[in-house]
């Protein structure tokens, strides 16, 4: 959703990704009026399977030039050119046993973002629950942001969490509900209602684009938030 939301804002000019909707509601009307329409303007795509961006990713986080899977056989990818014009998904023979498999390249992101937990004042961050790619996404990256439920002074370990070292973050911010319409576990839940509502907001140009002046660009920042509260506390 929120590639969505660059997308129609126009800061997006082109996408690589595995899967493109609206989770559980359908499509993404932006993402698909910027493929349909070139609105508001046109979108280049580089697509691949689930499997095969995180093999992306882990391959740029490892260091190595590209990554080797079974995998994109019948699904009409292969072969289609990537963003630089070549094709993105590559035949690759197992100097082994002369098995055909498929090689798709690293991926080593300017900047990673994510959504964890926790962090402490160290910078050290936590994150447990559904954690998808995140982990290698940020190893991959040359820089990495990461925005946290809470800053904690310690980290208590958790079964099953992903701790990501101080070295391997370059800022931590404390942004409570960041991970909002979506959820953190233990700290949030999903909000449903929002990504309903979202397919209403973003199927209509006018409307999406009364959405990004009300909810975006004249929205009130954190701070001028915080010194409303405090003022009312006051």
């Amino acid at each position: 959703m929120i590639y969505d939301q660059l997308i129609g804002a126009g800061c997006a000019s082109n996408l690589i990704f595995s899967w493109g909707g609206n989770p559980g509601v359908g499509s993404l009307h932006r993402f698909r009026d910027a493929v349909e329409n070139a609105w508001p303007g046109p979108l280049q795509l580089e697509e691949h399977s689930h499997a095969g961006m995180a093999n992306r990713y882990v391959a740029g986080a490892a260091g190595l030039p590209f990554a080797v899977l079974r995998g994109y056989g019948g699904t009409g990818l292969e072969g289609l050119p990537g963003l630089d014009g070549l094709p993105a998904v590559r035949p690759i023979t197992c100097p082994f046993t002369g098995e055909q498999l498929t090689a798709v390249a690293a991926l080593t992101p300017d900047v990673a973002v994510i959504h964890a937990q926790q962090a402490d004042r160290a910078g050290n961050v936590q994150l447990w629950g559904i954690t998808g790619v995140q982990k290698e996404a940020v190893l991959s990256a040359r820089r990495s942001v990461v925005t946290v439920e809470e800053i904690v002074d310690v980290l208590v370990p958790r079964p099953q969490a992903i701790v990501l070292p101080a070295w391997t973050v370059d800022y931590v911010a404390q942004v409570p509900a960041g991970a909002h319409p979506s959820y953190a576990l233990g700290y949030s839940q999903r909000d449903n209602d929002f990504y309903v509502a979202w397919d209403a907001i973003s199927r209509d140009r006018e409307r999406f684009l009364r959405w990004l002046k009300t909810d975006v660009f004249d929205a009130p920042s954190p701070a001028s938030l915080a010194s409303a509260r405090a003022g009312e506390e006051g």
